[in-house]
This record gives structure tokens, C-alpha cells and sequence, in this order.
């Protein structure tokens, strides 16, 4: 099954995503590829829908960040798009105060998350608020941290505005916080678009063998149960896993129940919510982990 991909625009206010977001549309138009967008304001007026062509299903969620108020809408408003259309892509514009980790967490819905195929985080960066990030307010500077962190591809902009030694110290500074991340030094977000072709976000390590060169970057992973297990087994399974394992969520049917209970995973806490008709088996796992296949033995053993 064709899977429709999926490419987040992180970064913080003004610092070039819809600029981004217009050459990209303009070169999946070239290439005759079927795409929408989604676009996420804070405000309840649209600033940037103008950017897009009417030709291009869009999305608006508007009056607030999708990682946190309006995660139903944006649920929804993602099902919608993906039963109306054929698509090859979506594009997910966040607000600039959105957390990479949060908007995986929103976009990710059990019911659809194996249609979808995460490509990678693409965070822009303002160069020169990146070299005053000390004198913004506390939250404002971790955010900052996070959206490089958590990126597979970063783009610097108004780099024009730099010197040279300036640039340096942006490019060693972000290689420190994420190293396996490329990052491109750019003016009004321009950048080759065969980098985005080339993001391969979800990529799994095929052996235990490169576990220790493997890069850790923010990844998802989607297992569907074929049938009931054991909530004791499956609690035991809880309590092995990694720290580096921050959202779980989706449908578990235990062996005692008729219907699935609703899961829900948050840095190590556990949730249950009774469901009272069938759902999809489908759990989603976002976190930082080399090897996503010894994990699905892991489940799969669950189930015998």
C-alpha cells in the first residue's frame, strides 16, 4: 500500500517557513505530484493562506498550536484529507511555537497512522536570532534548542546578514546539538530541493551491528496487533523500555476484554480509556531509538 508522505515545517516566528513553504509547492507542482497543505496560526485569522494555490487542498487550523489545543481538529482535518484525496504528500506548516515532539504526537493518529510515511522535521532558523538566543526568555531559547534538535534537515536563514566567523559559529553550534542533521546556510529560504527527496526520517537500522555508529534522531514507528494479549505481559513490556521512548499511543484489546482500551504512553506514564466498539489494532511509537525491529519482536511475542 502507497504510503502518503509527510513533511513538518518547525521553526520559530518569521524565520522563513512559508517561504520554504512556497518553493517547495512550486516545485511539486512542476513535478506533477499531488499534495496539501496544513497550516497552523495561533491567531483566528489566516496570514499566510495566500501562499498557497487554490488548486492545492489546504487545511487552516487556526486559534491554536497543534501540539496542544486543537489536536482534534487537526485529526480530523488530516482523515478528511486523506479519504477526499490521492495524495503523495502533505505539508504541515506549525506555528513558531510548536515542539517537534508534540506536533509527531498530533499528526500520528492510530486510526491512519500506517497510511502515512513521516519523511522528516525541516526547522528554520533566524541566523541572527540564533546568536542572541541567550537574551530570549527561558522557554523561547529551549524551544529553539528543541526545534535543531529534533530536525533532519535545518535551514539558516538571512545568512546574507553574517560574516564569516559568524557563520561559522552557527554551523558548529547546531552540528553540536544535532549532528546527524544536514544544515544549510541560506537567504529568503532558498535551498536545493533534492535535500527534502533525500529525507529518509523513519529510517530503520537493519542490524544490531551498526547500533553503536546508528544516529539517534527523533523517529516513529507503527505496529498493529493482529489479535488480543496478556495487559500483564504487555505492562511487563512497558516497564522495560527506554527513556529514549517519550509518546505511545493507540488500541490494545486484552485477552479478558470484548472491545480495545484506548493507550495512551507519556515519558513513562501509563493510561487507559475503556473503548465500547472495535477499533484499528494500531500502536504508534514516537522516540529516539536505533532499532525499531527488536522492539516489534518484542510485541510480536505479546501475541503467542
Amino acid at each position: 500500500m502507497k504510503k502518503t508522505e509527510v513533511y513538518i515545517l518547525s521553526g520559530f516566528l518569521g524565520t522563513g517557513k512559508t517561504t520554504l513553504l512556497k518553493q517547495i509547492l512550486q516545485h511539486e507542482k512542476n513535478s506533477g505530484r499531488n499534495i496539501a497543505v496544513m497550516m497552523n496560526e495561533l491567531g483566528r485569522v489566516s496570514i499566510d493562506s495566500d501562499a498557497v494555490d487554490k488548486d492545492v487542498p489546504l487545511k487552516e487550523l487556526l486559534g491554536g498550536c497543534i501540539c496542544c489545543t486543537i489536536q482534534d481538529k487537526l485529526e480530523s482535518q488530516l482523515q478528511g484529507l486523506l479519504f477526499d484525496h490521492e495524495l503523495d504528500a502533505i505539508y504541515i506548516e506549525t506555528t513558531g511555537a510548536a515542539h517537534p515532539v508534540e506536533v509527531l504526537d498530533a499528526v500520528l493518529s492510530p486510526l491512519f497512522a500506517d497510511k502515512l510515511e513521516i519523511k522528516g522535521i525541516i526547522t528554520t532558523v533566524d541566523g541572527q536570532q540564533w546568536l542572541n538566543r541567550q537574551s530570549l526568555n527561558p522557554q523561547v531559547h529551549q524551544l529553539l534548542l528543541e526545534q535543531v534538535k529534533h530536525a533532519d534537515l535545518i535551514i539558516v536563514n538571512k545568512s546574507d546578514l553574517l560574516n564569516e566567523s559568524e557563520q561559522a559559529k552557527i554551523s558548529i553550534d547546531i552540528q553540536g546539538l544535532n549532528s546527524q542533521a544536514k544544515c544549510i546556510l541560506s537567504t529568503y529560504s532558498k535551498v536545493p530541493i533534492k535535500l527534502l527527496e533525500g529525507l529518509a526520517h523513519t529510517q530503520k537500522v537493519k542490524s544490531a551491528g551498526a547500533h553503536v555508529q546508528a544516529d539517534l534522531r527523533l523517529s516513529t514507528f507503527v505496529h498493529q496487533f493482529q489479535g488480543a494479549v496478556s495487559q500483564k505481559d504487555f505492562e511487563g513490556f512497558l516497564r522495560s523500555l527506554p527513556d529514549s521512548i517519550y509518546r505511545i499511543k493507540g488500541y490494545v484489546l486484552f485477552d479478558h476484554s470484548q472491545y480495545p482500551d484506548l493507550f495512551q504512553y507519556s515519558y513513562g506514564m501509563p493510561l487507559y480509556m475503556k473503548e465500547y466498539m472495535k477499533m484499528p489494532l494500531n500502536l504508534v511509537f514516537i522516540g529516539q531509538v536505533t532499532d525499531w525491529i527488536q522492539l516489534e519482536q518484542q510485541l510480536k511475542k505479546l501475541e503467542k
